[in-house]
């Protein structure tokens, strides 16, 4: 890893840290060489702060540190993306990140999918939302809805139509976050035993 430190004048390159298991961007700091090393040295993530102008290890009065996890250099080598696991709130002012949104681990769009059946389930009519008249009906009937989509995944994954199979896969997965709704859990929770089993 080669570092280009001579393209500011200072000698600080910018350091982006991410939460190495939600990816989220926690804050924007800038590192000089030294500080770079402290951080591979003692696996704590470490800055020059260029109001104190010294060397500061993040968390050092908190105990909110950064643990180190992988440093990764970008295509001009002079910014570092450092993935850290974080212990405790980021932000000075006491918040998860320096933009003060929280550091939770989304699924793009499917998490976007949950809080519209969420919205639909709480806020809309059965006459008028598919969603609100399949909660309506029961556990039962969206238990029985994810079987029947599930037995037509497995038929058209047996015929030549991609196209059939994709909507009837998209069919199952969007039936299947409701029953997980009806039962309490999201998404979420069904990664974490995922996540458990990949620790065994």
């Amino acid at each position: 890893m080669t570092i280009d430190f001579d393209k500011s004048n200072d000698g600080l390159i910018p350091a982006i840290i991410q939460d190495n298991n939600t990816k989220n961007v926690l804050m924007l700091g800038y590192m000089n060489a030294e500080a770079l090393e402290k951080t591979k040295r003692t696996k704590l993530v470490t800055f020059f702060s260029r109001s104190k102008q010294r060397l500061w290890t993040k968390g050092e009065e908190s105990g909110n540190v950064l643990n180190l996890v992988d440093i990764k250099l970008d295509c001009d080598n002079d910014t570092l993306l450092i993935q850290v696991d974080p212990k405790g709130p980021t932000c000075h002012k006491g918040t998860d990140t320096c933009w003060n949104t929280s550091n939770v681990e989304t699924y793009g769009f499917i998490s976007k999918l949950e809080e519209t059946i969420e919205d639909r389930r709480t806020n809309a009519t059965a006459e008028k939302s598919y969603v609100a008249s399949l909660f309506e009906k029961g556990i039962n009937k969206i238990a029985q809805k994810v079987g029947e989509e599930a037995v037509e995944v497995v038929i058209e994954a047996k015929d030549d139509d991609d196209d059939l199979f994709l909507n009837e896969s998209a069919d199952l997965l969007f039936h299947y976050l409701m029953l997980l709704q009806a039962k309490g859990f999201k998404l979420e929770d069904v990664m974490g035993v995922l996540k458990e089993r990949e620790k065994k």
